[in-house]
């Protein structure tokens, strides 16, 4: 269902769940543990695993704090995108890659909620991908900015409650639980 006529392919895409992110994160044992269960369906399925690493000024490429978690298991031959904005796809190679390998489903989740994860799953819409938000398989820490306090566990829900009624035309944007995967 989604833009392109000439992709039917489908690829898991893992973001951010490097140490210097994930730590502090709401629910985070939980949430490893359903990513761990959904990397484990998508190689059974023979599903691309994309891992995504974000790079900052307080987190430089190939620092502790830019290494995935010890919890997960990055396969040497699965497609790492490293990413310096929150959208895995602002001037990285990731729909390029997702062009080559004619993929027009991506099934995401990690870590920042509200930055990383919304920003890739809106973008990746709006370029005319299909999406499914492992809704069981994303977090955040919450914050206090400007006077106001968000908790995290508002945070993942909102996301989960909004993308899963998000509608544009010709695409498809759902929510499932790792659980519920079947590639």
């Amino acid at each position: 269902m989604s833009l392109f006529a000439d992709r039917s392919a489908a690829a898991l895409v893992v973001i951010d769940v490097q140490n210097g992110v994930a730590e502090g994160a709401y629910n985070l044992d939980q949430v490893l543990a359903n990513i761990n269960v959904a990397v484990s369906k998508a190689r059974a399925a023979g599903i691309p695993v994309i891992w995504v690493q974000h790079s900052e000024e307080q987190m430089p490429i190939d620092s502790e704090g830019w290494q995935i978690v010890s919890q997960l298991d990055p396969h040497a031959d699965e497609p790492h995108v490293r990413k310096t904005y929150s959208s895995s796809f602002e001037a990285t190679n990731l729909d390029d890659l997702l062009k080559e390998h004619k993929i027009a489903h991506l099934y995401i989740c990690g870590m920042q909620t509200n930055n990383c994860v919304r920003h890739t799953t809106h973008a990746a819409l709006e370029r005319g991908y299909d999406v499914t938000l492992i809704k069981d398989a994303h977090s955040t820490t919450g914050y206090t900015w400007g006077g106001h306090t968000i908790d995290a566990e508002n945070l993942v829900n909102e996301q989960n409650d909004n993308f899963g009624n998000c509608q544009l035309p010709g695409r498809k944007a759902q929510t499932q639980t790792a659980e519920q995967l079947a590639f």
